[in-house]
């Protein structure tokens, strides 16, 4: 318990003008410092989660909310959005939604300067997650004239200029071609890995998450019906398939195989190197038969 950082209990929200809740008895933790990836089909509730946890649902987002939900010790409908963005920092699918000024530097200077933050700190917070980003020299460039994927990680430069200990980003790379998308991935797994950020994805992209997620939630109909390491949840093929979720490559040709050639193991492989182990491991079982 004292590494858990995060913890939704029992939660269940129904926004006002609709008929059927968005999120049904969420029950989940997460430690500091974890990669998560949340899946689910379109409509399984996959934003209205990620906008818990800084508490725009409820407190920004007209509906009826039952449960609770406790970042950093906060219980987030008692504290106001603001507060709670000194701790989650958010990313949304399409960056020019967050986008507003004239440069790069005035872009994330626009909120540092929302809290205060003095000139020279200023200067030296955006030097330094421009420079994570792998933006710096951009300061005066125009947020418009940048190539989507440039968008996207300036969007995550500012959330990071706020200095949060979790980034919480919304299906991040959807309106991004492949360059653009591996761009946000490599920002990410570095700020975890690196500076230790929490990171709290909701994907589609599942081979990437198999290869940096620690766990994985798989929502449908607004519930938890997974919950695991890659492997765990990968490995219910079925069950994925079932709910318009797909799988990794290597992880459905091994289920194909599974199914042909009777039961390898219990759980398949989600990379290529898994399953290369794999494979070899099955051949040496045979020729040492």
């Amino acid at each position: 318990m004292s590494d858990e950082y995060i913890r939704i209990e029992n939660l269940t929200f129904q926004y006002a003008d609709t008929v059927a809740p968005a999120l049904q008895e969420i029950n989940l933790t997460i430690e500091k410092g974890e990669y998560v990836a949340i899946l689910g089909s379109c409509g399984a509730g996959k934003t209205t989660l990620c906008l818990t946890f800084n508490g725009i649902v409820p407190l920004m987002q007209m509906g009826e909310m039952s449960g609770l939900v406790w970042v950093d010790g906060m219980n987030t409908i008692e504290h106001e959005v603001r507060e709670m963005a000194r701790v989650v920092g958010m990313v949304f699918d399409n960056p020019e939604f967050q986008l507003s000024q004239m440069s790069v530097e005035e872009e994330i200077a626009l909120g540092l300067e929302s809290r205060g933050i003095p000139r020279e700190e200023m200067i030296e917070r955006i030097s330094t997650v421009l420079d994570i980003v792998g933006l710096a020299g951009y300061e005066q460039r125009s947020p418009l004239a940048l190539s989507g994927g440039q968008q996207q990680r300036l969007a995550i430069a500012a959330a990071l200029a706020i200095y949060p200990d979790i980034l919480v980003l919304d299906e991040p790379t959807s309106n991004l071609d492949p360059i653009g998308k591996q761009e946000v991935f490599d920002v990410c797994a570095q700020l975890n890995r690196e500076r230790g950020t929490t990171i709290i994805i909701a994907e589609h992209e599942v081979e990437v998450m198999a290869l940096y997620a620690d766990r994985i939630f798989v929502l449908s109909e607004g519930r938890i019906i997974l919950g695991g390491t890659p492997k765990e949840v990968f490995s219910q093929v079925e069950i994925l398939q079932s709910n318009g979720l797909r799988v990794p490559q290597v992880t459905e040709l091994t289920h194909i195989l599974h199914t042909a050639m009777g039961k390898w193991d219990d759980e398949y492989p989600v990379t290529l190197v898994e399953a290369s182990e794999m494979i070899e491991n099955r051949w040496k079982e045979k020729a040492d038969a």
